[in-house]
Formats: C-alpha cells, sequence, structure tokens
C-alpha cells in the first residue's frame, strides 16, 4: 500500500500489515462510501474526505484535493472518478477498480429494483414517503459536507474570492462549468500565493509494489476493448440496429463529453431520449431523475433507468423484463467504462506533476472553483428539494434560478431543520440521521 503523510511531515499514516488486508479494507470503505452516496456530489465527496482523510487518515488532506482537482477536469461522474483515484493511490488499478466499483454498485442495484418496480407497479406510497423524508437528510449532509470541503480547499482570501466568483459565474450567469474551472486554474497559476511546506512524494506506479505495477499501454487496450465489447456482441449476436447497440453508442458518446457532471447534461439527454429518440415520455424522464436523485451513486445513474425504459419497450427478442435489465446493465457498463480508463490513465501522470509549484498553484485555484461548484449544487438541490416550484429570472447575462416561495414544503423544511441539528449540534452519525428521516417522512405522509 503506498504510506501517505500529512502536509508538513510530522504525522505518520496508518498501514495495513497486507495487500489482502489492504484490499479488505478498502472495500469496506468503497461500500461503506457507495451504501450511503445520497445526495449528489457535494455529499459523495465529503463522505470520501471523511472516510479516507479523517477517519482512517490513508490519505492527506492536500492529496486528495490534488486528486479532486484533476477529477473535476475529467468528463464523466466526478465523484466516481474521485472513488477511484482513491483507491489507486492506496492499492493501484486493483484498488481503483475496487472502489469505483462499489461507489456505483449499490445504487445501481436499487436503481435496477426500483425501476422493475416502476414498471411492473407504478408510484410506490410507500417507497414514495421514505424517499420524501430522507430528502431533508440528505439535504442537511449536503450543507455539512459544503462546510468541511470549503474549510480544506480554501486557504487565504484569494482562493476564497475565487471560490465566490465560481459559484455566482454558475449561479448568476450560467457559464460553461468546463470554462469557469479553466479560468480558475489560469487565475490560480498567475496570482495564487505560492504553496508552503514540502510536497509528498508522487504515488506513481513505480512506487508501488511489483504485484501493484501495471503497464499503461496494455490496461488502456484492453479498457478499450472490454468499453466496446457489449455494443459489439449485440450488434454480431443480435441486430446492428438493436436497441443495445444504440443505447451503447449513445451513452458512449455522452461519457466522453459530459463536461461539469450530469447536471450540465441532463437537459440535452432528456431532450434526445424524450423527442428525438422515443425510448420514454417526458414524465417518466423525471421520475426517472426523481429516482436517481433519492438513491445512493452519483446522478448519471438515471441513464440507467433511460436504458431500462428503452430495453423494456424494445425488448425484441427478449422477454420485456429481460430486455430492461439488460439494457441498463449495458448502459450503466458504457457510461462508468470510460470513467475509469480517464482516471487509470491519467493519474500516475498527475501525481508525478505534484511537485511543481506553477501547477499546484493552478490546481489550488481549480480547488477553490470546486468549492464554488459544490456550494452551486447545494443551492440548486435546496431550491429544488425544499420547494415545488422554482422560476427563472433572466435580464440580460443573468440567469438566475429563484423559488417561488409560496411553494415551501413546511414538512419537508422541519424534517431538515432536524436533521441538520442532529448532524451539526448532536453530531449524530449518517446512519442514524437517515433511519430518523425517513422515519419523519412515513409519519408526514401517513400519520399527519
Amino acid at each position: 500500500m503506498v504510506k501517505d503523510v500529512t502536509d508538513n511531515d510530522e504525522t505518520k499514516r496508518n498501514a495495513t500489515p497486507s495487500d489482502e488486508g489492504n484490499l479488505a479494507s478498502l472495500a469496506t470503505a468503497g461500500l461503506k462510501i457507495g451504501v450511503l452516496s445520497f445526495g449528489g456530489p457535494a455529499v459523495q465527496i465529503a463522505l470520501m474526505h471523511d472516510e479516507f482523510v479523517t477517519r482512517r487518515k490513508w490519505l492527506s488532506a492536500d492529496r486528495f484535493q490534488h486528486a479532486l482537482s484533476f477529477c473535476m477536469l475529467l468528463p464523466g461522474p466526478e465523484a466516481q472518478q474521485l472513488a477511484t483515484y482513491c483507491g489507486w493511490l492506496m492499492a493501484g488499478v486493483r484498488g481503483g477498480l475496487i472502489t469505483g466499483l462499489l461507489f456505483i454498485l449499490p445504487g445501481a442495484l436499487i436503481m435496477a429494483a426500483l425501476s422493475t418496480i416502476y414498471v411492473l407497479y407504478g408510484a410506490v406510497p410507500l417507497v414514495e414517503a421514505i424517499f420524501y423524508g430522507l430528502k431533508g437528510g440528505v439535504l442537511a449532509i449536503v450543507l455539512q459536507a459544503l462546510w468541511r470541503i470549503t474549510q480544506k480547499a480554501l486557504a487565504g482570501a484569494f482562493l476564497k474570492a475565487l471560490c465566490l466568483a465560481a459559484f455566482i459565474a454558475l449561479f448568476a450567469f450560467n457559464l460553461p462549468f468546463p470554462l469557469v474551472v479553466l479560468a480558475a486554474g489560469l487565475l490560480g497559476f498567475l496570482f495564487a500565493p505560492n504553496p508552503t511546506g514540502v510536497p509528498e512524494a508522487p504515488a506513481t506506479p513505480e512506487r508501488l509494489p511489483v504485484s501493484k505495477q501495471v503497464s499503461l499501454s496494455p490496461l488502456l487496450l484492453k479498457g478499450l476493448v472490454l468499453w466496446a465489447a457489449p455494443a459489439a456482441l449485440a450488434a454480431l449476436l443480435i441486430a446492428p440496429d438493436h436497441v443495445l447497440v444504440r443505447l451503447s453508442g449513445f451513452f458512449s458518446t455522452l461519457a466522453v463529453v459530459s463536461f461539469g457532471g450530469a447536471y450540465a447534461l441532463l437537459s440535452y439527454m432528456a431532450q434526445v431520449v424524450v423527442d428525438t429518440l422515443g425510448w420514454l415520455s417526458p414524465e417518466e424522464m423525471l421520475d426517472g431523475l426523481a429516482l436517481a436523485e433519492t438513491t445512493p451513486g452519483p446522478l448519471i445513474l438515471v441513464t440507467q433507468f433511460v436504458g431500462f425504459l428503452a430495453g423494456w419497450r424494445f425488448a425484441d427478442p427478449f422477454a420485456p423484463l429481460t430486455g430492461a435489465l439488460l439494457a441498463a446493465a449495458v448502459t450503466t457498463w458504457v457510461t462508468f467504462a470510460p470513467s475509469f480508463l480517464f482516471v487509470l490513465i491519467g493519474a500516475p501522470f498527475m501525481e508525478r506533476l505534484r511537485g511543481i509549484p506553477a501547477l499546484r498553484r493552478a490546481l489550488a485555484g481549480i480547488s477553490a472553483a470546486v468549492a464554488g461548484t459544490i456550494l452551486n449544487l447545494s443551492v440548486w438541490f435546496a431550491l429544488n428539494t425544499l420547494f415545488a416550484q422554482t422560476r427563472q429570472i433572466q435580464h440580460g447575462p443573468l440567469d438566475i434560478t429563484w423559488p417561488t416561495l409560496t411553494t415551501l414544503d413546511p414538512v419537508l423544511a422541519g424534517i431538515t431543520l432536524l436533521a441538520l441539528g442532529l448532524t451539526l449540534g448532536a453530531r449524530l452519525s449518517i446512519f442514524p440521521l437517515l433511519g430518523i428521516c425517513c422515519a419523519a417522512g412515513l409519519l408526514a405522509r401517513y400519520a399527519l
């Protein structure tokens, strides 16, 4: 395992005694994060920080932030890429695959189960009631996560101002996410204070034990072959124009151009799959988004719901449910496979560049923009959780999402305040917090 140290090299980090122990501990941590990763990237990143940096002390805050900054530059779901990067730092390619897959798997299984219930029985009131209360707990966790992340990423007035500027650019002017991040990196390179302290030694594959070293060229080739395998098999064994082939092509393309995360891509994806391809209706698209918002894992798992319904409707030669599950699996595979490749191929090069002061300044600027992005996502989540309606206020370059105040859900707001008190005041851990919120949701729907 790669041992890590704090930024000032004073506190030694813990190490597990064997490769098997490392991988088992890493799997435990990865599964915990995967199961608890409700609430979108803000809370997911905070969960990983708490697990890898604060509780287990496997990584320093500086190395974690470096990994996060790199992942925010990549297309695809940044939280899943960060989980993969952290696993790679700990145990090479095997570690990256373990943490990346376990981050996705719980949400994917739950989404498959809920999609099956959805097409067979429609909306289930009991599940809706549980998710209703869960939203309040998730929102509280998001707000707590925002506080933790900003405390770690923003050292000094310049980076705080850059964070605020990134938030305003995204929230008030709706500027493209890649443009904001690149501008922050340039400003950091030009104006951020020089980093203090001695940077940690890079965790390149050459420093990993021999059992964990992997040649990057064969890894890239194997990854590309595995990524393309579902579409190739479907075209060969069924038909070149089968829905599995079309799903593979569409979501593979989205996976490599989805800069800015799922939020930046949803409107385009929804328009294509509803209006152009006719795989599902607008109402079903909204239902899928609601399921993705209230299940663990990245929001981009909404693509799995889209694939499920497309496979259900165009199942031939399979039974509808078989076709739906196959389509969901293929969609999830082609959506996430590129993210593994981006990280496992790119991380070694990023680690080699860690000691360059100019790059560290640029990444500090990017980290500040990342914090502003998380603030923007937190506000977006709060507006869409607590208010039934929002409207766009547009004036010149301004483009602000604003809630209709009369549509505030007072019960859900109360559950959120209760959750905030429990997590910030009583410091209640996530499992009992979410349990209390689920019980509150049931009580609100059935007893009040």
